[in-house]
């Protein structure tokens, strides 16, 4: 029984050592099954294979993966603003590359505690300078208010704070092309004050920085705010394509065509600002050209004689309306409404409205004592001539401005008036509203002068023709443009901006699109009723402003900054196209045959001159 207990723990040892050997067995034929394998796949190719680079070779600069050489280039600063989609330019260059965007959340605790100092800084400085009688420092101005309005913006939640990164990797076929490639990305970063540099002896970090695996191994970052994080994202764009209308230009964020049928909106109004020279009138005669050929028709009038060159080449009608011309439009003519269900009465009653705001403006203001003659002294004018409530407006004649004078004269109180109506029917402006109508209005394309007249007369002339355009659109309802060029002319005068304001609101019934051109956009946009016809406007047209009214026009149509610098930047035919909710930068384009007809360059209008004389004296000797 002594030797029970040694028999035992021998059993144990030697079951150990076969559980080991059985072990080492196993673990051997998985290292022996494991080379097989081995030797197996280095006999196969697998995905890898086929898309490594034969070689990897890490310079200071680039790397070369086999025989394609790359560079990642970062960003460390930004300008002030930026615009949105301003990394586009570099998307679309013709080159391979990768682009990748690294964001880090900051607490906006943080920041804020960070700000506060800042400002603390920044406030000290500048009372120190005040202190010391030293010239105001205009960046530390801004810088602060910069920082306070952020402040303001982190605190209500409005922005969010982010560290942001952005890394391009450029490939190229050889180094040379490498250098050139990526100096021209770093010229079109300088272009808008953001500054780059290439990675030095960090080119494999830069490359794996850029791999679709999420890490950034450079840590190059920038603090941002949400707002121009959002301009940084690079894939957006507008799209002012549509199956119908026509072509207003290409849209500068994609290089897509911005079609556009205007009577496809709300309404199909149009306002275009811009300054002068820098390309409306060019861009407002393409889009007659273009309009014309879906069948529209157009009416413009035109202050500086533009559009003659275009409605001759057309086949439209030119009317020149001056003092000594014998085209004549008569301010008391009325609408004859077809098919409408309209009183005789109430189109008497507007059109003489629409005359006494024609008065006011000619006799420059009324006393109450005096609007109230001139309305009983315009219905007697109308009844004069036997049109009254019960008249049937299809054949009667409408009075002129001197029926008008002879009813003042036998009225009691009207003396002043008469002698300043004297003025407009015997005096030296008795051409132009003392007649019968007798303009041609059958053609698709009709132009109305006011060149010849003199400024005094301008508005009175074009408050005349656009009430004339009125009745005759609400005497026939079809598809028609009305163009008023250099706008500004009727906003001077509440009369006439209350009377283009009405048209605007009521055009869309009679199927009648307004288009208000001007270049002295302060003027217009000061007044109540400018503000107006800009809301009632689907379609806004901004190109190329002045310094001094930028901010008037980034408030009126709640630009970015970025846009806001875009329409102090851009160049002659570009600008911003609004088309109802959306909008898109756009460059105007035009054949070579539309540049000859629409052009307003008078080098090049010379040029055309010239060449049509030469060719008319080859036909004809």
């Amino acid at each position: 029984m002594s030797f029970k207990p040694i028999i035992t723990k021998t059993k144990i040892d030697s079951s150990k050592n076969i559980k080991e050997d059985k072990k080492r067995n196993k673990h051997r034929e998985e290292l022996i099954t494991l080379e097989e394998e081995r030797l197996y796949r280095q006999g196969t190719v697998a995905i890898k294979d086929l898309i490594a680079p034969s070689a990897l070779r890490v310079e200071s600069s680039f790397l070369q993966l086999g025989n394609t050489y790359l560079r990642t280039v970062y960003v460390i600063t930004y300008p002030r603003y930026i615009a949105v989609g301003w990394s586009s330019p570099i998307l679309n260059m013709n080159i391979t590359m990768d682009v990748s965007m690294f964001f880090y959340p900051v607490p906006s605790h943080i920041i804020l505690k960070q700000l506060k100092k800042k400002v603390g800084a920044l406030q000290a400085q500048l009372s120190g300078d005040a202190e010391k009688g030293a010239p105001r420092d205009p960046l530390r101005e801004t810088a602060l208010r910069d920082i306070e309005q952020l402040r303001d913006d982190l605190t209500q939640g409005v922005e969010h704070f982010f560290q942001f990164a952005f890394y391009v990797t450029l490939y190229s076929k050889d180094k040379e092309e490498l250098d050139r490639t990526t100096e021209d990305l770093e010229n079109i970063f300088g272009s808008r004050l953001i500054y780059t540099k290439h990675v030095l002896y960090q080119a494999e970090q830069g490359f794996n920085s850029t791999m679709p695996l999420g890490i950034d191994e450079l840590a190059v970052s920038f603090n941002m705010n949400s707002s121009p994080i959002a301009a940084s994202f690079p894939f957006i764009s507008s799209e002012l394509t549509s199956d119908d209308g026509i072509l207003y230009g290409i849209n500068r964020h994609n290089n897509s065509l911005i079609i556009f049928d205007r009577f496809s909106l709300q309404n199909a109004n149009m306002v275009v600002f811009a300054q002068s020279g820098s390309g409306k009138s060019y861009a407002v005669k393409l889009e007659v050209m273009r309009t014309l050929m879906m069948g529209v028709e157009i009416i413009i009038i035109d202050p500086e004689m533009e559009y003659l060159h275009l409605c001759e080449a057309v086949g439209g009608t030119y009317v020149n309306i001056s003092l000594a011309s014998e085209s004549k439009v008569n301010p008391f003519d009325l609408p004859r409404p077809v098919g409408q269900q309209i009183s005789t009465e109430d189109i008497i009653r507007s059109s003489i409205i629409t005359l006494k705001g024609l008065l006011k403006i000619m006799f420059r203001g009324l006393s109450v004592e005096e609007d109230s003659i001139l309305d009983r002294a315009l219905k007697e004018t109308y009844a004069k001539k036997d049109i009254t409530s019960d008249s049937d407006l299809t054949n009667v004649e409408a009075p002129i401005m001197q029926d008008l004078q002879e009813i003042l004269e036998g009225m009691e109180g009207a003396s002043k008036l008469v002698l300043q109506l004297k003025k407009y029917t015997e005096g030296t402006f008795s051409g132009l509203f003392n007649s019968p109508t007798n303009v041609n209005m059958n053609n698709q394309l009709i132009v109305f002068s006011v060149r010849d007249l003199e400024d005094e007369l301008r508005p009175m002339a074009i408050y005349n023709l656009i009430n004339h355009v009125w009745n005759i659109v609400r005497s026939e309802r079809k598809k028609r443009l009305l163009i008023i060029d250099e706008a500004w002319w009727l906003m001077q005068n509440e009369d006439s901006a209350k009377f283009v304001y009405a048209l605007i609101k009521r055009c869309r019934k009679y199927y009648l699109g307004v288009t208000t051109i001007t270049q002295d956009v302060n003027d217009f946009l000061r007044s109540q009723y400018g503000q107006s016809i800009v809301t009632n406007s689907a379609l806004q047209l901004l190109m190329r402003q002045s310094p001094a009214s930028i901010d008037m026009v980034q408030k009126t149509f709640m630009l970015t900054e970025g846009e806001k610098y875009l329409l102090l930047e851009s160049a002659v035919g570009e600008g911003i196209f609004f088309a109802g909710l959306k909008h898109a930068a756009i460059k105007v384009v035009a054949s070579y045959t539309e540049d000859q007809l629409v052009t307003t360059d008078p080098k090049q209008l010379l040029e055309i001159e010239k060449a049509k004389r030469e060719f008319d004296e080859q036909m004809f000797g």
